[in-house]
């Protein structure tokens, strides 16, 4: 379909798919493709900025969702502020991590914002309160239904991983 009609929604689709595949690379490519003919939606910089940090490249990855996040506070049910805390915290620029991470978390439950939010408070000496975040996300295990605790394995793996490392 890209051959026939490279338009910018045909790139926001495929790079879509990819995000989904894990093929980061490929997805950045797609949404850089969207960017370039298209740039006045929130949408295609923020999945590339979901791309540019599983790829590892955190600076880059904060522009867009700072784009995405000034458009709209809610966007993805508050998920880019929890992945532009963490990029910042990725970054080095603790005191705007540490604050956005606040904003993110007075809303959102989403176990991935719980669990970046622990490794930064870790990062920064503050095991007791990372042990905290850590285990918030395992307290939501009983009460999921099966198809969510299924989705979530990967972070209750990640927070059980975290809290055996902490301090006690």
């Amino acid at each position: 379909m890209i051959i026939d009609n490279p338009s910018a929604g045909n790139y926001e689709e495929l790079g879509l798919l990819y995000l989904d595949d894990g093929n980061f690379t490929r997805a950045r490519a797609c949404y850089d493709r969207a960017i370039s003919s298209r740039t006045d939606h929130a949408d295609p910089f923020y999945r590339r900025g979901i791309a540019e940090i599983e790829l590892g490249d955190f600076a880059a990855a904060v522009p867009d969702l700072e784009r995405a996040v000034t458009s709209d506070p809610e966007y993805d049910f508050h998920r880019a502020k929890g992945l532009l805390a963490w990029a910042y915290a990725r970054t080095g620029q603790i005191e705007k991590a540490d604050g956005m991470f606040r904003q993110a978390i007075q809303i959102s439950t989403l176990s991935e914002t719980y669990y970046h939010y622990a490794l930064f408070l870790e990062s920064q000496g503050r095991n007791a309160d990372a042990r905290t975040w850590a285990q918030r996300i395992l307290e939501k295990r009983p009460t999921m239904p099966g198809y969510l605790r299924r989705r979530e394995r990967p972070w209750f793996r990640k927070a059980s991983g975290l809290l055996a490392k902490l301090p006690g």
